[in-house]
């Protein structure tokens, strides 16, 4: 049975390359991730900030660098594409730098060219701006290099910082989704933002200026 309409963007589209390392403004680095970030994907998720808002722990360095593994297959196979967020140090090579966070694009629909956009910072970087500056360069390549022409986040509606960080990115609110995650200490109804190609970082955002928080 053929479609009546031909995919946004062909199949392939990613993994006809190797995934990109994204600038930041300020000095910062998206950077695909290596085996070698295992001990600080472990630190991470031993943080209770970023266990409260996801489902799974790490509890060894080889489940983490398992982790990372399916994060770089993700990319071949389409299905996502993970960064690794850095500031790179003084006189090293591109890729190194102290790890301040992870970033990513998921649930890639490359036939209606939408994905859904979700990232964690490790304590000491955050109040710094990393995550919308993080956010906001995903979203430039995904909408100007590759061609997404939506991309939705999510986010419990008792995380607050992550909806600033939504809303300083250029997501507007788009309303929320009763009952839609569960986590360790029972379900959450999700804000749903989003930004689609061609709207403006400042215009999305003023749209989304005054969430519904609690």
């Amino acid at each position: 049975m053929p479609y009546l309409v031909p995919p946004h963007i062909p199949s392939g589209r990613l993994a006809e390359g190797p995934q990109p390392a994204l600038p930041v403004a300020g000095d910062l680095l998206l950077r695909p991730w290596e085996g070698t970030d295992a001990p600080a994907v472990l630190a991470a998720f031993s943080d209770p900030a970023i266990q409260r808002w996801h489902l799974r722990r790490a509890d060894s360095r080889d489940e983490a660098r398992d982790w990372i593994e399916q994060w770089q297959d993700a990319w071949h196979a389409e299905t996502g594409v993970h960064w690794a967020v850095v500031r790179p140090t003084n006189g090293a090579p591109d890729r190194a730098g102290e790890l301040l966070g992870r970033i990513s694009l998921r649930s890639l629909m490359l036939g209606i060219g939408q994905a859904e956009c979700a990232y964690w910072t490790l304590p000491a970087a955050r109040g710094q701006g990393v995550a919308p500056r993080s956010v906001a360069a995903v979203a430039r390549w995904a909408f100007d290099e590759v061609g997404f022409e939506r991309l939705e986040l999510a986010h419990s509606v008792m995380n607050e910082a992550s909806c600033r960080v939504a809303t300083k990115s250029g997501f507007a609110l788009e309303g929320t989704r009763r009952r839609g995650h569960l986590h360790a200490d029972g379900w959450h109804d999700m804000h749903i933002h989003a930004r689609i190609r061609g709207e403006g970082a400042s215009t999305a955002a003023g749209r989304g200026a005054r969430p519904d928080s609690p």
